[in-house]
């Protein structure tokens, strides 16, 4: 009978996973069947697998939160120069349309040809009728003093600083004319109003004298034009003419305005809802004489030299730093000699709109004088250029007197909540 094999078992353990486990780990290799290695395999391949995917994942939340911030960045800026441009729309529109006309003058020079700009002119009016509600007379009859000296102090005394003006020496001369020229006119149309209200002030009292100074202004700017600057030119200003040609510019499309206002209820109710779009419509319109005034006269202003328009622009600012300290001593002095505090010179709201609205020349009716006197006193673009730069240098100036009064009241509530 043969004698059964036996097997040694325990030359077999080192042969089931040689090199894989070292002989001095014996323990854990015998807790271990083969069938349970892939398990291992499997258990660390599916660790680096979630180890993967978790840093993929790290990366791509890292990368979408910086892509967050760069959209929120950029849409900060986009707001911010969106409010700035709404802001500052006036200058920016008027800096545009200069810079336009120097750049390509050709389609100026083409609306120029077809009189794009009494079109335009009368645009502003008739919508500056559509805006005007009626009741701003009635609102000031309290007021008639201050009525009466902020339309003297337009239209009858700040005239007489054209004298002073004239005694510049500027080449070319119609830089000195321009500014003179712009010393004769009503006030502001807009801006005036736009700064009074943001300071607080008797808004009704400075709408009422834009109205009626820029009426009375097509009387009175015909005859300081005949009176100071006739006889230093030696050539005959079309008084007539122009005192019509205002009439049909200016004040017909006004009454026009005023008139479909009160026709369609509907059209007023929108246009109080949306003043800021009429007023950017206005602008825009106002933009287009100085870039046509400009592309026309395009060769001669290349040949000024840039410290000329420079000193042209010191004038613009001194003449508007005049005027507003001249009619500072003067309605302080009115209001000492009208019951002192009580007098209504005397009440911040009165005193912060006759200071702007007094102080503040229209550059639209320049406009539409130079452009009806046919070059009788210079080159229109050279007469209308200083006077676009000193309407942005007085609206930046006024800008900063509001700023400065509202810190002011700011600064005098919280000493008084305290």
């Amino acid at each position: 009978m043969m004698k059964p094999t036996v097997i040694n078992t325990q030359s077999l353990r080192p042969s089931l996973l040689p090199g894989c486990f070292p002989l001095h780990n014996n323990a854990l290799f015998y807790g271990l069947s083969p069938v349970t290695t892939p398990k291992i395999v499997r258990i660390l391949s599916l660790n680096t697998i979630r180890a993967t995917h978790n840093s993929n994942q790290g990366n791509a939340d890292a990368s979408n939160h910086k892509n967050v911030l760069i959209s929120a960045n950029v849409s900060n800026l986009t707001k911010a120069l969106l409010n700035f441009t709404m802001t500052n729309f006036l200058p920016i529109a008027l800096i545009c349309g200069v810079v336009l006309g120097i750049a390509n003058p050709t389609l100026g020079c083409l609306a120029h040809k077809y009189s794009l700009t009494k079109f335009s002119t009368s645009g502003i009016f008739f919508i500056s009728g559509l805006k005007l509600q009626g009741g701003e007379l009635q609102a000031v009859a309290a007021a008639w003093p201050a009525v009466i000296f902020g339309l003297a102090s337009i239209l009858l005394l700040s005239p007489f600083f054209s004298t002073l003006i004239f005694q510049a020496q500027l080449a070319p001369q119609e830089f000195v004319t321009g500014l003179a020229l712009f010393s004769c006119m009503p006030t502001t149309l807009s801006s005036g109003v736009a700064l009074t209200q943001l300071v607080s002030g008797n808004s009704a009292l400075a709408l009422a004298m834009t109205v009626m100074s820029n009426l009375l202004g097509i009387l009175t700017v015909p005859f300081w034009i005949s009176k100071f600057f006739a006889d230093g030119f030696g050539v005959p200003i079309p008084t007539r003419e122009l005192f019509w040609s205002l009439i049909l510019t200016l004040l017909i499309p006004l009454v026009l305005g005023k008139v479909v206002r009160n026709m369609l209820k509907g059209l007023a109710t929108y246009i109080d809802q949306n003043p800021r779009m009429f007023s950017m419509i206005s602008t825009i319109l106002l933009s287009l004489t100085p870039w046509m005034q400009v592309s026309k006269s395009r060769p001669l202003l290349l040949m000024v030299k840039p410290q000329v328009f420079i000193q042209a622009m010191g004038m613009g600012i001194l003449v508007h730093l005049t005027l507003l300290g001249f009619n500072t001593v003067a309605i302080k002095s009115i209001s000492s000699g009208f019951c002192g505090g009580e007098s209504i010179f005397a009440k911040k709201e009165n005193f912060r709109a006759l200071l702007i609205v007094c102080s503040q020349k229209a550059l639209l009716i320049i406009v539409a004088v130079v452009e009806q006197l046919n070059g009788a006193l210079g080159e229109s673009g050279l007469l209308v250029l200083p006077c676009v730069a000193a309407h942005i240098n007085q609206v930046i100036i006024d800008s900063l007197l509001v700023n400065f009064w509202l810190q002011k009241d700011h600064s005098y509530d919280k000493n008084l909540e305290a």
